[in-house]
């Protein structure tokens, strides 16, 4: 029997293919063309939603340790550093010496020009910055006794995110889908959304390939731009990808239990998914009106928040939005009140959305930078300049929902905000209270690699039980 004229184009194709790959060894050909990998999703576009996360594959929902009081987690990343001082840690005795001289910390005394006063039932105190969001007071808990191990901006970002300030290690995103795995069907499980969240921030390190987070760019109209191939049709593109798949077919049956492809395989099986998923996830005018009036979608942070609201309620486990522009060195009060208004609107209105749509209770959200910020003025920034250098021995981090303590203030710093003095809570501790609320015990969720047992804590971390609901 002749082949058909299509499956006549596909041997050839395949044949040439073979004969140009006597020049590259297996692992070469998959780097260059990585791409190709994606062949195999034309299979799994044709299986059913119920299909997708079964069995045996890697991002299939799996139990924690115990009952889990939140399902999901979105982090509002305040990358630079936001001051303690002037959102969540009140200093009546900083005001007070405001512009005197400290020989200690050698230099002059910075009170905050923002007021601070109690909010809700539980008299919770906050800045006036947070004109919205205190109207939640009472679901809010503030650790103002947070420190962490170096001031220095992308050490410090990445034991927020990873649990170690110089070598690279998985995110909590990473440890989280690894280890509750997804309740998405054609979406990422870990996603961050705005610029400057991707690289160490994001990675899955030695976790496989398949639990890496994924960078999304709401600001862009068309955030499937990457996952497109403008140069060729649709039917040229299955055609190509129907080679490829063949390929890939035949290097699986060399190598079946190679996790490196297999892990490839199946992102660029999910990302050839999103082209039909995602669309929808990101269409945010089909948001009612009084939700759209709710968020302010001509600012990129809160699109962010909206769409990220989107992504959890689709089955996203972990979403991590990015927001840059809180490291202020000069001119605080007013480049303060201006990040802290965007943050504060749409903040705000995540909360609202949160709990009318009954996600609250079993969402973890977390609103912290990497450090925090100094009782003194910026060398050399005097008047409005004035700003604050990084403080990593004192900071605040604020919770909500998933099983925190509504209404509470964890911990505090000494008279100036310098440094934590009382209930300290280190980085690590943050995580293992995180994965607590997920279901896990932070010293059993653990990876071998290079011959030993990992964790997200490392050999650190402890249960900070009083924010617990």
């Amino acid at each position: 029997m002749q082949p058909t004229q299509h499956q006549g184009r596909v041997l050839r194709d395949t044949k040439l293919c073979n004969s140009q790959m006597t020049l590259a060894s297996r692992r070469d050909f998959l780097t260059r063309s990585g791409l190709g990998i994606g062949g195999l999703s034309l299979a799994y576009l044709l299986q059913s939603p119920s299909q997708l996360l079964a069995g045996d594959h890697p991002l299939a929902p799996k139990a924690a340790h115990f009952t889990p009081k939140a399902k999901r987690v979105i982090h509002v990343f305040l990358s630079g550093g936001p001051s303690h001082l002037d959102l969540f840690d009140p200093k009546p005795e900083l005001v007070k010496h405001d512009g005197k001289p400290h020989e200690e910390m050698r230099g002059v005394l910075f009170g905050s020009p923002f007021k601070f006063k109690p909010y809700g039932d539980s008299g919770l105190e906050l800045s006036e910055l947070w004109e919205r969001t205190s109207v939640h007071a009472d679901d809010l808990c503030v650790i103002r006794s947070m420190k962490t191990d170096v001031p220095a901006h992308q050490a410090a970002s990445r034991m927020l995110a990873t649990g170690h300030s110089q070598l690279s290690r998985p995110s909590y995103g990473s440890w989280i889908t690894y280890g509750l795995g997804s309740e998405a069907d054609d979406l990422p499980a870990f996603v961050v959304l705005g610029r400057g969240g991707q690289g160490q921030l994001s990675s899955s390190s030695f976790l496989p390939p398949v639990y890496q987070g994924t960078t999304l760019n709401v600001d862009r109209g068309d955030v499937m731009a990457d996952l497109r191939n403008p140069m060729i049709s649709a039917p040229d593109q299955k055609h190509q990808l129907d080679v490829l798949a063949s390929l890939n077919q035949e290097f699986l049956k060399k190598a079946p239990h190679e996790a490196e492809l297999e892990a490839r395989i199946q992102s660029f099986e999910l990302a050839y998914q999103m082209q039909s998923a995602a669309p929808e996830a990101f269409d945010l005018d089909s948001e009612s009106a009084e939700t759209l009036k709710m968020y302010d979608l001509e600012d990129s942070l809160s699109r962010s928040m909206l769409a990220a609201r989107r992504l959890l309620q689709r089955g996203v486990r972990v979403v991590q939005v990015f927001d840059g522009g809180w490291d202020h060195h000069q001119g605080l009060e007013t480049r303060m009140r201006a990040k802290a208004g965007s943050l504060d609107r749409g903040l705000a209105a995540l909360l609202h959305d949160l709990k009318a749509n009954g996600m609250l209770e079993d969402t973890l959200v977390i609103v912290a930078g990497e450090f925090g910020r100094t009782p003194v003025r910026q060398a050399g920034s005097v008047g409005e300049g004035m700003g604050r250098d990084h403080n990593h021995r004192g900071f605040s981090v604020m919770l909500a929902g998933g099983g925190i303590r509504g209404g509470y203030a964890h911990g505090s710093t000494d008279d100036f905000g310098r440094s934590a003095v009382d209930r300290e809570v280190h980085v690590h501790d943050l995580h293992a209270t995180m994965l607590h609320l997920l279901g896990f015990d932070h010293q059993k969720l653990t990876y071998h690699f290079s011959g030993r047992d990992y964790r997200l804590t490392d050999i650190h971390g402890r249960l900070v039980k009083e924010i617990l609901a």
